[in-house]
C-alpha cells in the first residue's frame, strides 16, 4: 500500500510530518495510550516522535504496512494515528492499531479512523483485518465493534507487558466481505446503564467492586452452594471485576451486583452467560449478602434479569440450577415462574473426588411473572 490521503468519517489519514512531532508526543507519552501499547517508550521524548515522522513510519510503509496520521480535515490538527502492520501478502491479511491524543478522545476519532482506513485496506486487496486489543481495554474494544469487527478469541500471553510478563490478547477480526455497519451484540448494554424496578437496581459489575464481592463469594453459605464448594482466592475475585466489561462485550457474560434502589447500598450479585447462543439460551446466577435476604431483593433481581434478557438480549430460553437442598433459591426462581425440568445426577465437582447432583430449572418469555 502507498500512501494516499483518505478522507472519510469525518477524519483525514495522511502521511506524519515534522510539524505533528508536538502532538505526536502528547499522544504517546500519555499514560492510557502506554498501558496498552506496551511497545511505546517510556518516557516517550521528542526524540522518540522525530524518529517515528522521519524513519519508524516510513519503514512501516516500506515493508508494505501503513502509518497514518489521523488530522481533523477543518485544521489538519493532529489527533491521533493509526496504520497496518504484520502484513501476511499470501493471505490478505493484516493487523490494523490506532492511538488517540488525549485531546481528542470521546469524539469517536478512533472508530472513524479505523472504519476509513479498514475500507481503504479493502479496496486495495487485503481480505481479512485483525484488531488486537488489550483483555482490558475496552474502549478499544467497542472501537472493534463499532468497526464492524467480530470477536474471534483469545490470545493468549501474546503480548510482553510493560515491567515485565505477558498478557493475553484478544483477537477482532472483519472481513472483506462482512456487513459493513456495527455488529451485533450478544449481550447489548443495560437501558441507560442500569436495570431497576424501584426497589432493586442492576448495574454492571466493575473494577472498584472487588471488596464487596469477595466478601460475598467468601461467605460459608454462598460457597457451600458453589461447586465445588471452594471459595475463590482474591485474585480471581479481582480479575472477574477487572474483566467484567471486556467479558459482557465479547458476550461470554454479563455480570451485575444487585443494589438497594433507594440507598444505592450493594445488596449482591447476579450474571447471565450465554450458555448456547446459536439457541438462544442463557443461564442465570445470583447470590445475596445476608442482610437483605427474606425481603423479595432476590426474586426481583432475577425478574429484571430476566425481563432484559428476553427483551433487548433477545434470548429463547432462560436456565438455572441448584444444589438439591438450595430450597431458598429454588422458590426464588419459582416465584419468577421457572420450571424444574429435571435433577442430573453427579453433574457437579464435589470436595475430595464427590460428584454433586444439579436440579435444573427453566424459564420461557410467556412464563416470566
Amino acid at each position: 500500500m502507498t500512501p494516499k490521503i483518505v478522507e472519510a468519517y469525518g477524519v483525514r489519514l495522511r502521511p506524519f510530518r515534522l510539524d505533528d512531532t508536538a502532538d505526536v508526543v502528547a499522544g504517546c507519552a500519555d499514560p492510557l495510550t502506554r498501558r496498552f501499547i506496551s511497545g511505546m517508550p517510556s518516557p516517550y521524548t521528542e526524540a522518540d516522535a522525530h524518529w517515528w515522522i522521519t524513519e519508524g513510519a516510513p519503514a512501516a510503509w516500506a515493508g508494505g504496512g501503513a502509518a497514518y496520521a489521523v488530522a481533523d480535515p477543518a485544521t489538519d490538527r493532529l489527533l491521533g494515528g493509526v496504520g497496518l502492520s504484520q502484513p501476511v501478502p499470501t493471505r490478505g491479511q493484516a493487523e490494523i492499531g490506532y492511538w488517540v491524543t488525549p485531546a481528542a478522545r470521546g469524539r469517536g476519532v478512533a472508530q472513524a479512523a479505523t472504519r476509513a482506513l479498514t475500507e481503504h485496506a479493502f479496496a486495495t486487496g487485503v481480505v481479512r483485518l485483525e484488531l488486537l486489543t488489550h483483555e482490558e481495554n475496552t474502549a478499544s474494544q467497542r472501537v472493534a465493534l463499532a468497526a464492524g469487527f467480530r470477536f474471534e478469541g483469545v490470545r493468549r500471553a501474546a503480548n510482553p507487558s510493560r515491567g515485565g510478563g505477558r498478557h493475553d490478547l484478544l483477537a477482532w477480526v472483519r472481513l472483506a466481505d462482512d456487513p459493513a455497519g456495527p455488529t451485533p451484540r450478544l449481550l447489548p448494554d443495560l437501558p441507560g446503564g442500569h436495570l431497576t424496578d424501584g426497589t432493586v437496581t442492576l448495574r454492571r459489575l466493575g473494577p472498584d467492586d472487588v471488596d464487596l464481592m469477595y466478601g460475598l463469594h467468601t461467605r460459608p453459605e454462598v460457597v457451600a452452594n458453589q461447586a465445588p464448594p471452594v471459595p475463590p482466592d482474591r485474585a480471581a475475585i479481582e480479575r472477574r471485576c477487572r474483566l467484567a466489561e471486556s467479558q459482557w462485550l465479547t458476550g461470554d457474560i454479563a455480570r451485575m451486583l444487585i443494589l438497594d434502589a433507594a440507598s444505592g447500598d450493594p445488596a449482591g450479585s447476579c450474571g447471565l452467560s450465554l450458555s448456547d447462543a446459536a439457541a438462544g439460551e442463557g443461564t442465570i446466577g445470583y447470590a445475596l449478602l445476608p442482610q437483605w435476604r427474606g425481603r423479595g431483593y432476590a426474586t426481583r433481581a432475577v425478574r429484571l434479569l430476566a425481563g432484559w434478557a428476553f427483551g433487548p438480549a433477545r434470548l429463547a430460553r432462560l436456565a438455572a440450577a441448584t444444589v438439591p437442598d438450595n430450597v431458598p433459591s429454588q422458590r426464588v426462581l419459582e416465584n419468577v415462574g421457572f420450571r424444574r425440568e429435571g435433577l442430573l445426577r453427579g453433574r457437579l465437582p464435589g470436595l475430595a473426588g464427590t460428584r454433586l447432583d444439579d436440579l435444573v430449572f427453566g424459564l420461557l418469555p410467556e412464563e416470566l411473572r
